[in-house]
């Protein structure tokens, strides 16, 4: 008789075997080419994390662009920046674009460079060599010329906030053919060079003349405008008409300057939870709660409570899922590093467990009857009242945070338990080694144990940092998604009702259409 502890009978289906190891040294699934390149997309940074560097990240996203196709990294990019608002990473593809498909080069940074932050950005990229240029060759600089021939005076002046390179340097490099002699004096003045004050637009005529204390404060980006000494009053005109992300990240600058405590309180009350320009803003859900717990005293309570309505608004699209639901956030040590990565002097303090939090506490709040574990080597259910406040209970998940990492500790504690469900929620770095062992990992065998209680549950994994492999491998029941933006909450939702599978944020990232924008984000509507 053959050795039945070594052929048992197997219950469920025959497990993969784990093809990679993490970052961490743990046993793991190594997700497809454009599946990784999306997660690099959509969580990327271009800055450190726990586990790797920036110039390992740079390189992994170099070696992902040459191995899927390029319409598939045009369309990614393109989500990305659009869907994912991020920065750096769709300004890089744009770059590589621009040597192996110049004309999908050109949809992509009509659509992604949107204004002179993401400008900058590309051109930093292109000359830095790394995307196989060494210099701004035809192809970009008739790209670059283009934006800055098109863009309208506002949107020029407030573009040469920023440096490393300037606006100053990319004319310099440039050479944009000015269309009339009024944007002829405008490169001037933006190059240093003496101009005739006359000749120039009347916003940049508005603004010298601020500068010299003779005239009204122009409509003009706040960067530009505190350089010099602003009054109260002066201060109270830019927050009545200051944009919504310049007014999230000053509200305690303008009560420092006195702002508060007149008509700029319902403005800004009333600005800040205006759906519509959320939207606009591009805003994470994450900003907003971290701009309540940062505002001192002096914030007026109407705009505090402005801050939780506008919380509120920016997670609209979180889904009633059906069924019993369950949350597995991870709080090992790792995820106390910042969500977008290391960078000197610009080092965010929002942790990667606090966005964790902030997704369960959300969820938790459209879903009241779900249950939301905590995990790091060892995992226990918290104790959380759906009905309190997303802050709160993303403070209360927040604070379990230290120890090493064993994913599958939580799904061991559901079948420990019993526990019956349909939709399963992780929300981690994917970097478990607690819990390594040989074949498949212990994530999966803890997963099929309870989908044999729970034959149609799905498990969504919600991915906030780029390491390009997970604990549990890609299946009809199993979908990976990365990023922190409200935009995992429709994937979810679509995925939990059983209207896609495994490879749904693919397909998701396949519907973007390649076509040209021809001006459509000349608004500049688009936050720096």
């Amino acid at each position: 008789m053959a050795n039945t502890q070594l052929f048992a009978s197997s219950r469920g289906r025959l497990l993969p075997a784990a093809d990679a190891g993490n970052e961490a040294g743990g046993s793991a699934y190594r997700l497809p080419a454009p599946a990784r390149l999306a997660q690099y997309l959509m969580t990327g940074t271009l800055n450190g994390t726990f586990y790797a560097d920036a110039a390992a990240q740079l390189d992994a996203l170099l070696g992902l662009a040459e191995e899927v196709d390029a319409e598939f990294l045009a369309r990614a990019a393109i989500y990305a920046r659009q869907r994912g608002y991020m920065k750096d990473v769709p300004a890089l593809i744009a770059a590589i674009l621009t040597r192996k498909d110049s004309r999908l080069a050109r949809i992509v940074f009509e659509r992604v460079i949107d204004n002179g932050r993401m400008l900058r950005n590309f051109v930093q990229i292109v000359r830095s060599g790394r995307t196989g240029r060494k210099s701004l060759g035809t192809a970009p600089k008739r790209l670059v010329q283009r934006w800055l021939e098109q863009a309208d005076d506002r949107r020029l002046l407030n573009a040469s906030v920023g440096n490393q390179p300037s606006l100053a340097d990319i004319v310099k490099m440039m050479h944009p053919r000015p269309a009339d002699a009024t944007r002829e004096a405008f490169y001037g003045w933006l190059i240093g060079k003496s101009v005739d004050e006359s000749r120039l637009p009347e916003i940049v005529r508005a603004f010298e003349a601020f500068k010299r204390g003779e005239g009204a404060m122009p409509d003009a980006e706040f960067r530009l405008l505190t350089g010099a000494p602003l009054s109260t009053a002066q201060w109270t005109d830019i927050a009545l008409r200051a944009p919504w992300q310049m007014t999230r990240m000053n509200l305690n600058t303008f009560a420092r300057h006195g702002v508060f405590g007149g008509e700029a309180d319902e403005v800004v009350a009333r600005r800040l939870c205006d759906p519509e320009a959320i939207r606009r803003a591009r805003a994470y859900p994450y900003q907003l709660l971290v701009a309540h717990a940062q505002a001192v005293p002096e914030v007026p309570a109407v705009v505090k409570l402005a801050l939780q309505d506008a919380l509120d608004a920016s997670l609209a699209n979180v889904p009633e899922l059906p069924g019993r639901t369950w949350v597995l956030v991870d709080v090992s040590g790792s995820m106390g590093s910042p969500v977008t990565g290391y960078r000197r002097g610009a080092t965010t303090a929002v942790r990667c467990v606090d966005v964790a939090g902030l997704i369960a506490a959300a969820v938790l709040r459209r879903n009241p009857l779900a249950g939301v574990i905590a995990f790091d080597t060892a995992a226990r259910m918290l104790d959380l009242n759906p009905r309190d406040s997303v802050a709160t209970n993303t403070g209360r998940t927040a604070a379990q945070l230290g120890g090493g990492t064993a994913v599958s500790s939580a799904f061991a504690l559901l079948n420990r338990e019993a526990a019956q469900g349909d939709t399963v929620i992780l929300v981690s770095d994917n970097q478990s080694w607690a819990d390594t062992g040989r074949g498949p990992t212990e994530t999966m065998r803890q997963w099929e144990a309870f989908r044999q209680r729970n034959r149609d549950a799905r498990l969504a994994c919600i991915d906030l940092q780029p390491y390009g492999t997970v604990q549990a491998a890609p299946r009809d029941d199993v979908l990976h998604v990365g990023g922190f933006s409200d935009a995992v909450f429709d994937l979810l939702a679509s995925f939990a009702a059983g209207q896609m599978g495994a490879d749904f944020w693919i397909k998701e990232i396949d519907e973007v259409k390649l076509e040209e924008a021809h001006g459509a984000n000349a608004d500049g509507t688009a936050s720096d």
